[in-house]
């Protein structure tokens, strides 16, 4: 069986095409046959005049027939594309929809930020870690950053914050948004147990693989602090230059990594593991669930 998973986010938009099979001993395997990205930066436009603009409309309409076209090739026999922050805020986000309907035949859901908060929950990476700990997943995107709190085998926690990488680009973050976050997790993300983070995201990923972490090994908070350090105090060209990052990447890796270090922080977590999971992976997994229980 092949699912495809469309997440339109704030700073890009992927599609994922995983064969999923179904051995008759053990585990049902995922296996990824495409992941294509493409940065559409809808934020850009969004949280700074409210709707988005003509070029990145075009981008999008383009952007998904190029997505469909990809299923089609790969026999993707079940999908489903959810928008997340950028196109909750735009005006015109719903008229954009309808546009893409029209062209490529992709039906495209915004979902609420308590549900982009699921999805990452979705992919159960903490059933296969330690019971002795609890795990804050932390998913920074370039609208909004979803916390969800996890302990003894079940959620206790979710929300949805409008911070994210390029709402602070564009200082559209402010004293209020970071106290509400501050206050939320104090008062929600404690346990007996050690908590330990799971991080998500293009961003914490590009860290990780820069770190040289062995896969399925933590990184510490220390190194993340470090690294916004050594990469605050350069321009974009310089972080382009001395660490071999495209544009669009480099520009948004110093919000995130502030993001990540004050959520880590204000929750005392000292050790961040990143299993390179994302919406567009719980999407699929969610997906194979719901069809699962027809």
């Amino acid at each position: 069986m092949r699912i495809a998973a469309i997440d339109i986010g704030s700073n890009a938009a992927r599609l994922l095409i995983n064969e999923v099979s179904e051995p008759e001993i053990g585990k049902t395997e995922f296996t990824k046959l495409n992941l294509l990205r493409i940065p559409l930066r809808l934020g850009m436009d969004v949280f700074a005049k409210g709707r988005i603009g003509e070029e990145r409309e075009q981008m999008v309409i383009d952007s998904m027939r190029v997505f469909s076209d990809l299923m089609k090739i790969y026999k993707v026999e079940h999908y489903r594309a959810c928008a997340t922050s950028a196109m909750r805020d735009a005006e015109n986000g719903p008229e954009i929809i309808s546009k893409v309907k029209k062209s490529s035949g992709i039906n495209i859901e915004i979902i609420s930020g308590d549900e982009e908060a699921t999805l990452i929950y979705e992919n159960h990476v903490a059933e296969g870690l330690d019971k002795d700990f609890a795990y804050l997943y932390i998913d920074v995107g370039g609208g909004s950053t979803e916390l969800t709190f996890y302990e003894n085998g079940k959620m206790e926690y979710e929300h949805s914050f409008n911070i994210g990488t390029i709402r602070l680009l564009n200082n559209l973050v402010t004293e209020d948004h970071w106290k509400e976050l501050k206050e939320e997790i104090r008062k929600n993300i404690n346990s007996k147990k050690p908590i330990l983070a799971i991080g998500s995201g293009g961003n914490i990923n590009k860290i990780f693989s820069m770190s040289k972490t062995k896969d399925g090994k933590p990184m510490s908070t220390a190194y993340l602090k470090k690294y916004y350090k050594e990469m605050n105090d350069l321009t974009l060209e310089e972080r382009m230059s001395k660490f071999g990052l495209r544009e669009d990447r480099a520009d948004v890796l110093v919000p995130a990594l502030e993001i990540f270090n004050n959520v880590m922080t204000w929750s005392e977590i000292t050790k961040i593991f990143v299993p390179k999971i994302s919406v567009a992976d719980g999407l699929i997994h969610s997906i194979y669930d719901n069809l699962q229980k027809k």
